[in-house]
């Protein structure tokens, strides 16, 4: 077999690949064998059908058909492998001559990592935010933990922002009554703004026992986009009452005696709190900083079929929760330009960031071992709400596992270089990222990384 590779762009080359014939027999062989069982012909048995009865009934063309399809991608790939070629997706092949019992001709284009020089990523420099906790910080945790203790009492007078009702809803489209906005015994906080248009306004001021009518915009389901006459009756207006920030309430809402015992433990989770987006802050501004220092032609079918992947996958979202692409761009404030501007940026930089931590990957010659590959399968199982084993087997039967074994070594590069980057925070201290690696997704040294995966052939 005789190979040429031209290279067509930074990002795409060409292989043209010249077989001899008799390097054929076992496709042309295989070929027959398939055929042979898959026609009847009288006078034999499936699977026994000589070649040339064969060639004289179906065709020469069908068998040197078959026998190319199951060819190629062999060839392909010997071609691929002779020449080092990382190619990405899938190639665009052309058949330039096929001369029965001489030779076999084709192309191949395809898209392949672009090559450029690795920038120097020991003592990238970063800085990310104070850590301080300040009084207030406290005070706001222990006014959420307030709230979770707090108690619900029945008053009777209207209904007043911060106030919870049970409540009885009822809504007509054009009389029709649509059934999934009709709901009784409904608990809400006045003032959330989480149910509909409207709502807070019309039960503020309503007592149990009355009722009041307004209409909304509907922005979900089938009526979406249409008005609605929505009737709302109160049957209970409950006042919420918090403990007292006493030792009391220290003793009820922790293990601890006194309020001050709590305030300080508080304090420390602050704290942790705070040290663990310092390390999420560091990770995000060092790898920006190694893109900046880069500049990597991306291959643009790769490009293109990552943003319609991502594309499909946010249209699949929305038409589970049953929102429109015009309700949810409205609610994200972007018009449709900036959100598909917003997707494209986000995907060239996630590519970017991935043959930058593929070369570095090469560099250093980092590996994934059993125990590496595990931990992201159970975290990876976690995200999407499977058990480890069931999404583990799925992962296999797609012939996945490589992608999730390169999202391990990418992190894992991501890792070395945050670990000999110079991070400092804004009052000009170092900071210590050890929290990142302890305590976050990828404690094993392994940091999660933004994926546009192009699959490599």
């Amino acid at each position: 077999m005789k190979t040429d590779l031209e290279t067509l762009n930074p990002t795409r080359v060409k292989l043209t690949v010249e077989v001899p014939f008799e390097e054929l027999k076992p496709s042309l062989d295989a070929a027959y064998r398939k055929i042979g069982g898959q026609v009847t012909i009288p006078g034999f048995r499936k699977g026994k059908v000589p070649p040339r009865v064969i060639d004289q009934r179906i065709g020469r063309g069908a068998v040197l058909e078959e026998a190319v399809n199951d060819a190629l991608p062999k060839l392909y790939g010997r071609a691929v492998e002779e020449h080092d070629v990382h190619a990405l997706g899938r190639p665009e092949v052309d058949i330039t001559a096929l001369e029965d019992g001489q030779r076999l001709t084709f192309t191949a284009e395809v898209d392949v990592r672009p090559q450029f020089d690795l920038p120097e990523y020991d003592g990238l420099a970063a800085t990310v935010d104070d850590a301080e906790v300040s009084d207030a910080d406290v005070d706001e945790q222990l006014e959420g933990l307030r709230e979770r203790f707090a108690t619900l009492t029945g008053v009777d007078r209207p209904a007043a922002e911060g106030d919870f009702v049970s409540m009885d809803l009822s809504a007509t489209v054009g009389g029709e009554v649509i059934e999934d906005l009709s709901a009784k015994g409904l608990s809400y906080q006045v003032g959330q703004g989480t149910l509909l248009e409207g709502l807070d306004d019309a039960v503020t001021g309503l007592s149990a026992g009355e009722s009041r009518e307004f209409s909304t915009a509907l922005v979900g389901g089938d009526h979406a986009g249409q008005d609605a006459v929505v009737t709302v009756e109160l049957t209970a207006v409950k006042e919420r009452e918090l403990p007292e920030l006493d030792d009391d309430f220290g003793q009820l809402a922790s293990e601890f005696d006194t309020i001050d015992e709590l305030r300080a433990d508080v304090r420390t989770r602050v704290e942790r709190m705070k040290q663990l987006e310092q390390g999420v802050q560091a990770r995000d501004r060092v790898l920006e900083a190694l893109l900046a220092a880069v500049e990597i032609p991306l291959p643009e079918n790769v490009l293109k079929a990552e943003v319609e992947a991502r594309n499909h996958t946010l249209a699949h979202q929305l038409e589970s929760a049953g929102m429109s692409r015009e309700d949810f761009l409205a609610a994200e404030g972007q018009s449709a330009e900036e959100f598909d501007a917003d997707i494209e940026k986000r995907t060239r930089d996630a590519l970017t960031a991935q043959f930058v931590l593929d070369k570095v990957v090469e560099k250093e010659k980092l590996s994934v071992n059993e125990a590496e590959l595990s931990q992201h399968i159970v975290r990876s199982a976690s995200r999407y709400g499977m058990p480890p084993d069931e999404f583990a087997q799925q992962v296999v039967q797609a012939g996945q596992l490589q992608v999730l074994v390169s999202e391990v070594v990418r992190g894992k590069a991501l890792a070395l270089i945050l670990e000999r980057a110079a991070v400092t925070d804004e009052s000009g201290r170092p900071v210590d990222l050890e929290a990142l690696r302890e305590d976050t997704p990828g404690g094993d040294g392994v940091v999660e990384v933004d994926e546009a995966e192009p699959q490599e052939v």
